[in-house]
């Protein structure tokens, strides 16, 4: 108990739980909590299963939130409790189990203080997410399926529903290309800072004289649209073509024409979609991802005029974000933040929240400096 001061501690604990509740506004956050409860208990809400799911995921999410502030107010109260009994005693387990619940409680904390810098327009959105397999060979594309993986791994951690919506696969092994959508509040948010060209270095797999190989992929990372976003594109914009489905090593894996090819003609943007049952699930999810990717497009296009004004010629903070180094030393590098990870097996299997939150920490302190500048 020599090593720590408790009394210190749990101020510093108690301080930041304010700062929490008072960017959160707990006030606010009741009376969404009330008012989704009325709309979840209307006689006809699932008349409307899309808006109904959206309803109860919004209710559980901001219950979630008021429950964990809650928690958090308990567990110092209680970790007080705990620290005054081990030093009455004069018991070293106590403290130690202090010590433990300590650390956890400010863990659980540092997650809340993050969420509380998502503050964008789309951060409270759905993410869609493309994995490109880059250069590397079959090394990329295997690098590819890896980040999928990760990404799959992260948001089970989390109990964040994931849907699989396109996927092309390499011909050796491994994905060219792979969509997926995490269905989770402030899932853009937080994994928008995963958007840019990741790095592999290690020794091949596939490679049969066992040499070092360095391989990339790109990630990219937008916002789902929702149906009162102001987007539309005229048909004569859109070009869609279908094709089947296919599967591993170009097998069809469909026997109708269902998968759809959608392309933007005035930007060149193409959506592919294969995953659904049918050729018009297919379109509309193409459309949507389509929009999607315009809306973030225009959106893009108004920061770069802006920066272009200001005489700003930075590159974009998206490229060369992370190393996977696995050969001839293990670690994961965010090169942006310079946070190291010493477990990239551990980080492959979705323990990626550490680099998420100093991604996100990363990007508020640029978004200051450059308002700082302008």
């Amino acid at each position: 108990m020599a090593t720590i001061d408790f009394t210190e501690e749990i101020q510093h604990l108690r301080t930041t739980l304010g700062s929490i509740e008072k960017v959160t506004d707990l006030d606010a956050l009741k009376a969404k909590i009330a008012d989704l409860e009325q709309q979840a208990s209307a006689p006809d809400l699932w008349d409307d299963v899309e808006n109904a799911q959206k309803v109860s995921a919004a209710l559980s999410h901001a219950q979630s939130e008021l429950r964990r502030i809650d928690d958090l107010s308990s567990r110092i109260d209680d970790l007080e409790v705990m620290v005054e009994l081990a030093a009455e005693e004069d018991d070293a387990e106590t403290a130690d189990e202090a010590e433990k619940e300590l650390t956890s409680i400010r863990r659980t904390l540092d997650e809340l203080e993050v969420r509380t810098l998502l503050s964008g327009e789309y951060d409270e959105r759905n993410a869609v997410v493309t994995i490109r397999a880059g250069a590397g060979g079959v090394d990329a594309a295997d690098f590819a399926e890896m980040l999928l993986r990760m990404y799959l791994r992260w948001a089970e951690r989390h109990g964040y529903p994931t849907k699989v919506m396109d996927t092309s696969y390499a011909e050796e092994a491994g994905l060219k290309s792979v969509t997926f959508e995490v269905s989770a509040p402030y899932a853009y948010g937080n994994l928008s800072v995963e958007g840019g060209t990741h790095r592999l270095v290690r020794i091949s797999p596939f490679d049969n004289q066992g040499r070092r190989q360095t391989s990339f992929a790109a990630v990219e990372v937008i916002p789902l649209i929702e149906s009162t976003d102001s987007i539309e594109i005229p048909d004569n914009d859109l070009k869609v073509d279908v094709f089947r489905s296919s599967g591993p090593g170009g097998q069809s894996v469909n026997t109708t024409d269902s998968a759809v090819r959608m392309t933007h003609l005035p930007t060149g943007t193409v959506v592919s979609m294969q995953d659904e049952k049918s050729q018009i699930q297919n379109r509309a999810a193409a459309l949507r991802v389509m929009q999607s990717r315009l809306l973030l497009l225009k959106k893009a296009e108004e920061a770069a005029e802006r920066k272009e004004l200001a005489g700003d010629v930075k590159a974009s903070w998206g490229d060369q974000m992370r190393s996977y180094v696995l050969n001839p030393y293990q670690m994961v590098k965010d090169l942006r933040t310079e946070h190291q990870e010493g477990n990239p097996s551990a980080v492959f299997d979705g323990e990626i929240d550490e680099l998420i939150e100093a991604g996100i920490r990363w990007r508020v302190g640029q978004q200051k400096a450059e308002a700082a500048e302008a």
